[in-house]
């Protein structure tokens, strides 16, 4: 059974999500500040890690930090702060996700769901990452560094195009900060250069999407970075 650590300082969200979690065979544990919920999760290890930032002891980031000292847990962020900076700050340190407050239930377990099915198909340090995925109706082989359409009409990508797209397609359904691509795809000092990254999805969805203004696959989180929905 899968195991959830549910850290927030507000009684009835700890109640609402630990009643919702359970009924759909979550096992669910609670922390109502940053040093319990450290100290839970080193006692009883597990799987998922839902966190609120604004904590009364620790601020929620750094909980993140200490989390991150010592295991690959993923980390969805739940939190009343809707800046970008601090969506930033809490993805740079570490979180997968990020969902703002006030939230729909429904989103909050769909976002559950893609975190734990991808725990389910993953074993530790383990499962390889998909060579050749999907991107709608065309193949794009990691490897061979190729991308195939369907009906065999190979598509070309640019050096920097190619660096953008492999990035979120090692990390499937994993959110991908604006800072941490730019920095990966183009430098450390271009983190502050988030049009590149709109124009470059937008070459990307030209190229690889069926309704590039409509994208399954390519998918941007406003403010936050963005994602390969396979």
């Amino acid at each position: 059974m899968i195991r959830i650590l549910v850290v927030d300082d507000e009684p009835q969200i700890l109640r609402a999500l630990r009643i919702n979690l359970r009924a759909r065979g979550y096992d669910v544990q609670v922390a109502d500040t940053g040093t319990a919920a450290l100290k839970a999760a080193a006692s009883h290890p597990p799987d998922l890690v839902v966190l609120d930032l604004g904590l009364p002891d620790i601020d929620g980031v750094d909980v993140i930090r200490g989390l991150r000292g010592w295991t690959t847990v993923p980390i969805i962020v739940l939190s009343g702060r809707a800046g970008s900076q601090d969506k930033v700050a809490a993805l740079d340190a570490g979180a997968d996700d990020y969902v703002t407050k006030p939230f729909g239930i429904d989103e909050l377990l769909a976002r559950v769901r893609a975190v734990t099915r991808r725990l389910a198909a993953t074993t530790a340090d383990a499962a390889p990452v998909v060579v050749a995925p999907k991107v709608g109706r065309h193949t794009v082989n990691l490897v061979d560094r190729t991308v195939t359409r369907d009906d065999g009409v190979g598509v070309k990508l640019t050096p920097t195009q190619w660096a953008m797209l492999e990035k979120l397609l090692r990390n499937p359904g994993k959110l991908i900060s604006q800072r941490q691509l730019l920095h990966d795809v183009w430098g450390p000092e271009y983190q502050n250069e988030t049009n590149y990254l709109r124009q470059y999805m937008a070459q990307l969805r030209r190229k690889l999407e069926d309704d590039p203004a409509r994208p399954r696959h390519l998918i941007t989180e406003p403010g936050m970075g963005y994602r390969f929905q396979p």
